[in-house]
């Protein structure tokens, strides 16, 4: 039995479970508490780096998201979440890493809009918007006339930006100069992997303090 060990507030935990989800698995969920939880001995012993989310099959731990999706791509390749055409693998996997490495550390300045917290730092908000802008133009014109990124099918592409992208508009981004990829985003928020896998109002409330701590560290050092 696949076990994901995650917190439901976190994109890096959605894109797994959505695959799961998309893949048709069985798994257990198991959330973690980012409240402390995460540092116990217990969960140490199979996340060394303390992050989430973590896989566990048949006592192989598995950390780091994108690898999480690679194994469950090679082990469980039925329905394929990556297409086979060069050009297409190249734009799914851009989309993933431009998605990991630009567009989620860029929108750490609009958290607390997404939290429904007075914004933070003014003086980085307008540069995290101009970042995020690059990214969506990028996504934008790497959409063809197909659904999904270089598939007619959902792909892992989709698991990762899908994970993200979707709820910018509640930081404060607007999609409405993105048309294809504001129909992109339709697309995904209507598929039930999606709709099982959005945040509660009471897993955002629930972060809401853990998030003004660690911001409150961070000031204070």
């Amino acid at each position: 039995m696949l076990t994901l060990y995650h917190a439901p507030i976190s994109p890096n935990s959605c894109r797994v479970w959505i695959t799961l989800l998309e893949k048709g698995l069985e798994f257990e969920l198991v959330e973690i508490k980012l409240d402390g939880e995460q540092l116990k001995p217990d969960f140490l012993a199979i996340s060394p780096f303390h992050h989430i989310p973590v896989l566990v099959d048949d006592g192989f731990n598995i950390v780091e998201s994108l690898a999480i999706l690679d194994y469950l791509e090679a082990k469980y390749p039925t329905p394929s979440m990556l297409p086979k055409e060069a050009k297409d693998l190249a734009v799914v996997r851009m989309v993933q890493l431009v998605s990991v490495n630009e567009l989620l550390p860029a929108m750490t300045p609009l958290l607390p809009l997404f939290l429904g917290l007075p914004a933070g730092d003014s003086e980085k908000i307008e540069p995290a918007k101009q970042k995020i802008a690059t990214v969506l133009k990028l996504f934008e014109n790497l959409l063809d006339d197909r659904p999904y990124f270089g598939s007619e099918n959902i792909t892992l592409a989709e698991a990762v930006a899908g994970s993200i992208i979707p709820w910018l508009p509640q930081a404060g981004v607007s999609l409405g100069e993105y048309p294809k990829l504001s129909a992109w985003c339709d697309r995904l928020i209507s598929r039930p992997a999606w709709q099982a896998t959005l945040p509660t109002p009471e897993a955002i409330e629930a972060f809401k303090p853990i998030f003004a701590a660690r911001m409150g560290q961070q000031k204070a050092v």
